[in-house]
């Protein structure tokens, strides 16, 4: 999956319209293969976006958890510390 996108459901506090909005962007221009949108494509890529966004928002307003809601400074901890871990085996020539 694209790193870029990021899991949305069950934070607190809940994800916003521009998180929703980028990882919406995101997944066009992942299937697309295209960063940006020729002219002629600008509309298409564009009604996309907003189409997925709207039901990324539906889905995420629907879905329910038992767990309790993440906290958002600590899962970017764990990421910031996964990335780092990642860039040390690449330099050192270790795996993950």
């Amino acid at each position: 999956m694209c790193r870029s996108i990021r899991t949305l459901h069950n934070f607190e506090p809940p994800a916003t319209e521009e998180e929703i909005h980028a990882a919406a962007l995101q997944y066009v221009r992942k299937i697309s293969g295209s960063s940006k949108p020729s002219r002629a494509n600008e509309q298409a890529f564009l009604h996309a976006v907003d189409e997925i966004t709207e039901v990324s928002r539906r889905l995420l307003s629907e879905l329910s958890s038992n767990a309790p809601p993440r906290n958002r400074e600590v899962e970017a901890a764990k990421a910031r510390e996964r990335r780092l871990r990642r860039e040390l085996a690449g330099a050192s020539g270790l795996p993950a």
